[in-house]
């Protein structure tokens, strides 16, 4: 995907399941690992452009950027995870999310290095995700897949970028 292209993901076009109990989820790679939203969270997918740095905030916001007329933060997940920094190429995308909490929603973006597939998985088929006691915040795991012989990480994309480090945020987007 290009630098100035962009795809709008309209789950109704999409085919989402009509299976109940079967949920898709929208998976992307960080680091070799694929990870998955729910994809009815997904608002778009764009490649890689410029951001706005904002002054004092942690270094995995990476700043905002103006999606036709809504102020966006960016977040990068290889920061936020501790994982080894990388240069964005042509395959790194921001993904556009829909993020609920008690106050109502807002529309943040994920720099992730890439989108993998669309997969449906049903409720029963995602695992909790392990007790490493309080040595590992899984807060943000709502479980773990297998599709296709590999483990997807199923990710609460609500608890991740809700957490009190990112309510700074907030203030920038109202």
């Amino acid at each position: 995907m290009e630098e100035s292209q962009s795809m709008t993901i309209e789950t109704g076009q999409i085919g989402v399941s009509e299976l109940a109990g079967t949920d898709q989820f929208l998976t992307f790679v960080l680091a070799g690992e694929e990870y998955g939203v729910d994809i009815l969270r997904v608002q778009e997918i764009k490649g890689w452009d410029a951001v706005t740095h904002i002054p004092n905030t942690p270094e995995y916001i990476r700043g905002v950027m103006n999606l036709r007329g809504t102020i966006v933060p960016i977040v990068d997940l290889r920061i936020r995870f501790n994982m080894e920094k990388l240069e964005y190429g042509p395959v790194t995308v921001v993904i556009v999310l829909r993020v609920d909490n008690t106050e109502g929603s807002r529309i943040m973006g994920i720099v992730v290095d890439g989108v993998s597939d669309v997969y449906n998985v049903s409720e029963g088929d995602i695992k909790p995700s392990p007790d490493f006691g309080s040595a590992v915040n899984t807060a943000f795991v709502k479980g773990l897949a297998t599709v296709d012989d590999k483990m997807v990480i199923i990710m609460d994309i609500d608890q991740l970028l809700n957490s009190d480090e990112l309510s700074i945020m907030d203030s920038m987007t109202d």
